[in-house]
């Protein structure tokens, strides 16, 4: 084994939000990552280190954790301007015809495009819910983890499925969904291919039907089991809208979280996107369970869905992370800016006491980390965590005199990235991804985009 010292990257002179358990933070401070995890944090200068060294001087900047995006759909980034003044149900209607014509190809170019937009507004760590798989599109989860892998974001995609179509009362056209045994066979098989449990996993396999008006009960039932036989979390859509509250109602004789519930979906291995639409025994049980939240604020507000209720939600120690959501119904794609999206639309709905700046930061980093089960290895800024960091320029035109540079990226206009780390690798460097060209993979996406219009039938 070599005795070489790890090489270390001396963050210095910067303000530093590390998120942990206190909310401990530094007007002017300093963070060595030793190799891939953080080494120490504190205020002033660093001290001495032995080894390469790359030296950064953070004046100016905020240096926080990497943020963590708990619910996207990746091939959702070639769909992107359509059905524009829908609400879901009427969405996915409109939309699941072309999405049953996706492949292994398109899914690659969308997946960058995604993963681009998230790396590029502060996020290091991704989960990304795949539900659907037709026939004949050749690997399409294997084809995002790839193009994933190449832009060097931590990921933690699901293999999804949708048994339930037009013919059994589902929303989905036939073709767009599985048998449930190979559904089931298929996440196994994912599952064994790729999930790594390690602690400095970079991948990690989550079992995610996609949600009740989608997929049947048996599906749902079996899937709870193998994911907890399989030792693999739980993803699904729930309490989005006042219309699949009805849905779950006139199908299954109860709402939504009742339903999971009876199906072994509540506990502290699942998370649910969206939970929008909760009554306070809804609330209640999530919190007994340690059942998990992925709020998407902007794409709730792009489908007319409406506002979760994350202050209450937070109060009773639900854990809650930030979600994108697809970018069919969130055309940016960033992560960035959902912080801001989350505390203003809370204040709108639930009044200005609602949420302040720093619990958006934690809802968007440690509260994520806490969704997906990895609050011990990333989320925070901490020795021994893995150095998963942002450095966001904050005395440029559009932030400098704003007094607490948490509260302007929070409430700012989205900050640019100096450097963002993930696994103590450089992956953005002055606000440029640095291991794919930008160019080619906007080029990529514009002939994907093209590619699926024509067999839609749109262009």
């Amino acid at each position: 084994m070599s005795t070489e010292p790890a090489q270390r990257i001396v963050i210095e002179n910067a303000v530093i939000a590390t998120v942990d358990a206190d909310d401990t933070e530094y007007t002017s401070g300093h963070v060595v990552v030793a190799g891939n995890r953080i080494e120490s944090v504190g205020a002033g200068a660093a001290p001495e280190v032995a080894g390469t060294v790359r030296r950064v001087d953070a004046s100016g900047h905020l240096v926080t954790p990497g943020l963590v995006n708990t619910h996207h759909h990746f091939y959702q980034w070639i769909t992107r301007g359509l059905a524009q003044n829908s609400i879901l149900f009427d969405w996915l209607v409109e939309l699941y015809p072309t999405w049953a014509k996706i492949d292994d190809e398109l899914c690659h170019a969308a997946a960058q495009g995604s993963a681009a937009a998230l790396l590029k507004s502060g996020c290091t760590t991704a989960t990304d819910h795949a539900y659907v798989f037709p026939r004949d599109a050749g690997d399409i989860l294997g084809a995002e983890i790839a193009a994933v892998a190449e832009l060097g974001m931590r990921f933690q995609p699901t293999r999804g499925s949708m048994d339930r179509s037009r013919k059994d009362g589902g929303l989905p056209p036939d073709n767009a969904v599985e048998d449930t045994d190979e559904a089931l066979a298929a996440t196994e098989a994912a599952i064994d291919r790729w999930h790594d449990p390690s602690f400095d996993s970079m991948l990690r396999i989550t079992a995610a039907p996609c949600s009740p008006f989608s997929v049947s009960t048996e599906l749902m039932r079996e899937a709870a089991v193998l994911a907890r036989r399989k030792g693999v979390r739980l993803h699904t859509h729930g309490s989005e809208t006042v219309e699949e509250e009805k849905f779950c109602k006139e199908l299954f004789g109860m709402g939504p979280t009742d339903y999971f519930e009876s199906v072994g979906w509540l506990g502290d291995d699942v998370w649910m996107a969206h939970s929008v639409h909760m009554n306070d025994s809804d609330v209640a049980k999530f919190a007994e369970t340690g059942t998990g939240v992925a709020t998407c604020p902007s794409s709730n507000a792009r489908l007319a869905a409406g506002v979760a209720r994350v202050p209450d939600l937070l109060r009773a120690g639900v854990p809650v992370g930030l979600g994108v959501d697809g970018t069919a119904s969130n055309e940016s794609g960033e992560l960035g800016t959902e912080l801001r999206n989350l505390l203003l639309f809370n204040r709108v709905k639930w009044g200005a006491d609602a949420l302040t700046a720093r619990q958006a930061l934690r809802v968007g980093t440690i509260g994520g980390a806490r969704v997906l089960g990895r609050e011990a290895e990333i989320g925070s800024i901490e020795p021994g965590k893995l150095a998963d960091l942002a450095l966001w320029k904050m005395d440029g035109v559009l932030h400098a005199g704003i007094a607490d540079k948490v509260a302007a990226l929070v409430l700012g206009a989205a900050a640019p990235l100096s450097l963002l780390l993930v696994n103590g690798v450089p992956v953005v460097e002055d606000g440029r991804l640095t291991r794919v060209d930008e160019d080619t993979i906007a080029r990529n996406v514009e002939a994907a985009s093209a590619t699926l219009a024509r067999r839609a039938g749109l262009a």
